[in-house]
């Protein structure tokens, strides 16, 4: 007997291919799923903070539209009228870009991020606008200008960041997915603590046009789903090469790889990454999901990434670097909000001195100081360029592991959710980062996953293949969703 229809009340917690259906069998219509997205916005999101702007006549005028075309019978995207929720990193027309920071709160873009584009060109309506830590800058999305987003598991919670808002909306039901950024895990480290799953790509695999630059070496567009069926949908709609990204790829993106079985499947278990300082909980059910792998033909193996304590140091002098010099456009004259509307000083300088100081947050000034100490005269071959040889080294780290394995098993976060505030030490915070920075510096795909709870909090289990194979990873990530709901 197949399942009931689903009414317009519980459409919230479609994913894509059910959505879909749901549109062409005119079970709803697009209007109505954007409707109650939007209502469930409405109700639930002053509680969690998710959003920093929603623009509910644009969405459900897109709706109509593809209502018009699915009654006039026209061949549709799997994403056709799928509700969308965009992080306010990306450009967006009819939507403001603040990433998060009072320097950019009146920002209105002229034009679209190329993903963004690409989403409304395969039929998906863009609900709004997602919080994050100030210019992707956190791991908490306590860090934004406009107050934190809570996680929709436990809103006594962080929900990871810095993508915590799309993370939160995919996870609490208001968006079917989520696009996001991802520098050094701020995709992957969310999808942990909020129960979902987040893919990033390879560097290149997907344009960053339109996604303001947090460090240019390592930022990667990927997504936030709550399944990995959905995760492959998007980046089917979003992947591929854009003359306005010179760092995009021309690199095909097949299909995802089927697996029922794992016989003859290599699996990595890097020693340095469940080593002191991974929480007990996550360990065990990491081991017990490298089981279940290894009953279904899986070949488990002890592997070394040696540079592996290299990479979060080295993350921290180039992210900060890069991010001096791509922040350097926000002062007041060229971007953003300037004391120029008040009061005239008495020197350009006294100009960018006062509106960054006004206008930009705690922990955005902390990188763009160290950025500019590390990149200061005397000192950028002592450390820029240094931390970027290391990032070779763990490189070849990674090429030598999958010359054995076919991808790599990791905690995605060291930690279960941390409590609102309860991390007040910013070295403390970019611990959080430890397993996941790598996989950026090493331009590698990497996918968190759910794989159980503890406590009724999320657990995360990291994925990572080799540089573009995204049918890979995506099709060990489905035998690994399939084990987890089996439970």
């Amino acid at each position: 007997m197949s399942a009931p229809a689903p009414t317009t009340a519980d459409v919230t917690q479609l994913g894509i291919a059910q959505a879909a259906a749901g549109l062409r069998a005119k079970t709803f219509s697009a209007v109505e799923l954007a409707q109650a997205h939007l209502t469930a916005i409405e109700q639930r999101d002053p509680a969690l903070h998710c959003y920093l702007a929603v623009n509910a006549e644009l969405a459900l005028d897109h709706a109509a539209e593809v209502d018009q075309a699915l009654a006039a019978g026209e061949s549709l995207s799997p994403l056709a009228g799928i509700p969308i929720a965009v992080k306010d990193n990306f450009a967006v027309h009819g939507l403001p870009a603040t990433a998060a920071s009072k320097i950019l709160a009146d920002m209105e873009p002229t034009y679209e991020a190329t993903v963004v584009a690409r989403l409304r060109a395969a039929g998906a309506t863009i609900l709004g606008k997602t919080n994050l830590d100030e210019f992707a800058m956190g791991s908490s999305t306590e860090y934004s200008a406009y107050g934190p987003t809570k996680n929709p598991v436990d809103p006594t919670r962080v929900p990871g960041g810095s993508s915590g808002g799309s993370a939160a909306a995919v996870a609490a039901n208001l968006a079917v997915a989520a696009l996001a950024s991802d520098t050094g895990g701020s995709i992957r480290q969310p999808a942990a603590f909020c129960g979902v799953v987040g893919l990033k790509p390879t560097y290149g695999r997907v344009s960053r046009s339109g996604l303001y630059a947090l460090t240019s070496s390592t930022d990667c567009v990927g997504t936030l789903t709550r399944s990995v069926d959905d995760a492959a949908v998007v980046l089917q709609a979003i992947a591929g090469r854009d003359s306005r990204d010179a760092s995009s790829a021309d690199q095909p993106l097949h299909d995802v790889q089927p697996y029922e079985r794992l016989d003859g499947v290599r699996l990595g278990l890097p020693k340095e990454y469940f080593a002191d300082g991974l929480d007990p909980v996550i360990n065990d059910a990491i081991h017990a999901m490298v089981r279940k792998l290894e009953a279904l033909g899986a070949t488990i193996t002890e592997v070394s990434l040696p540079h592996t304590e290299l990479a979060l140091p080295a993350y921290y002098i180039i992210t900060p670097a890069e991010a001096s010099s791509n922040l350097a456009r926000y002062d007041g004259i060229r971007f953003g909000d300037s004391v120029l509307r008040d009061a005239a000083p008495a020197a350009l300088a006294e100009v960018y001195a006062k509106t960054r100081d006004r206008s930009i947050g705690a922990e955005p000034k902390r990188r763009i100081m160290l950025g500019t100490y590390a990149l200061s005269a005397g000192y950028a071959d002592r450390y820029y360029k240094k931390a970027l040889a290391v990032c070779e080294l763990i490189s070849r780290d990674f090429d030598e592991a999958f010359n054995t394995v076919d991808a790599l098993i990791t905690p995605t976060t060291p930690t279960l959710p941390f409590l609102l505030g309860a991390v007040q030490d910013p070295l403390a915070m970019y611990l959080a980062d430890i397993y996941m920075v790598a996989a950026n510096l090493a331009g590698v795909p990497g996918m968190s996953l759910p794989i159980g709870t503890h406590n009724g909090l999320p657990v995360g289990m990291q994925l990572m293949t080799p540089a573009f194979t995204e049918h890979r990873l995506l099709g060990l990530g489905r035998v690994v969703e399939r084990l987890s709901k089996a439970e």
